[in-house]
């Protein structure tokens, strides 16, 4: 099968977008060929192709960014807006919580919002304390919201044009050490759903939910462990608001181990919301009390050392793994 990387796919639903529909449009710092497609060239050739008009690189402000991608999708385009990091978008939050996310409700279903907001993050690079948190759990709850998280280019490509696509904003996380690892290159034109996971591994022992980066260290883990026949039922959720509690409480009842597992703060991180869903609706039918695997609470360190701690590992998920089959 064909190779790609999720940069590559990334662009390929943009272009794709913006060839089947004029609305499309791309906003952002640094988006545009003159400033070589992006930070990480995720936008590298749209603006030749499609022109400046519909691929604009905007000043160094988060807040405008979002604020005009917000009237523009009111005015009845598809905005495709890029905040380089995710940490930036806590300079944009009035424009996303306040207005982005309730406009729908406040208007009585008169005004959509149909807006994706691009965003990267993750530790590892050395960036330090303000470049590398994952931070879906604020967008996860707030209402109005779907917070988006693919692993992998064929995810990557088919969930964007999904997102595109939805009348309601979308916040579209990328993970950046996983930008440039190749994978199976998507079908063309093929959508993913939002709120639709994927079973990447099969098992009965245990079940293992997860998403973004972390699904790459949870394969890792079920493969080591699959050598001492211990089956693990993987899923990536993909989508984290809404999530698929279909597919994770079926798992769950089947194996009655579950382990969740993400590189945000394990504290108050999405892992609790879908542990306590799977608590309250399988209760009395677990085997184990559930695991949660997540990022210690501190700032993402700088020093590469405290850096690796920091970021929850393979041993980490392998050990919560062996921690719920004992």
């Amino acid at each position: 099968m064909e190779k790609m990387t999720t940069v590559q796919a990334i662009n390929l639903a943009l272009a794709d977008a913006m060839e089947a529909d004029e609305n499309v449009i791309l906003l952002g710092e640094d988006i545009a060929d003159g400033q070589e497609g992006g930070v990480c060239g995720v936008t590298k050739g749209l603006s030749t192709r499609f022109g400046t008009s519909r691929v604009r690189s905007t000043p160094i402000t988060e807040q405008a960014i979002v604020g005009a991608a917000i009237g523009s999708a009111i005015a009845g385009m598809r905005p495709v807006a890029e905040i380089m990091l995710m940490n930036f978008t806590t300079v944009a939050m009035d424009m996303i919580v306040n207005h982005a996310a309730k406009l729908r409700f406040m208007s009585g279903g008169q005004t959509h919002v149909p807006l994706v907001i691009r965003t990267m993050t993750g530790a590892g690079m050395g960036s330090g304390g303000q470049h590398s948190d994952f931070l879906e759990g604020w967008f996860a709850h707030t209402a109005g919201l779907k917070v988006v998280m693919p692993f992998g280019p064929s995810d990557a490509y088919g969930l964007m044009l999904s997102a595109i696509a939805d009348n309601d904003p979308v916040i579209f996380v990328e993970h950046l050490l996983s930008y440039w690892t190749p994978g199976d290159a998507p079908v063309r034109g093929e959508a993913i759903p939002l709120g639709k996971a994927k079973r990447v591994l099969e098992g009965n022992d245990v079940t293992v939910v997860t998403y973004s980066g972390t699904v790459g260290h949870c394969l890792a883990a079920a493969q080591a462990l699959a050598a001492e026949n211990i089956g693990v039922d993987l899923i990536d959720l993909r989508t984290i608001s809404p999530w698929d509690q279909e597919m994770v409480l079926h798992s769950a009842g089947k194996t009655g181990r579950v382990v969740v597992a993400h590189e945000a703060l394990r504290n108050f991180g999405p892992g609790a919301e879908i542990a306590a869903t799977i608590g309250e609706r399988l209760y009395g039918a677990l085997k184990a009390p559930i695991r949660r695997v997540g990022a210690r609470t501190c700032p993402v360190p700088f020093s590469k050392p405290l850096e690796t701690a920091f970021i929850p590992g393979v041993q980490d998920i392998t050990d919560a793994i062996r921690s719920v089959l004992n």
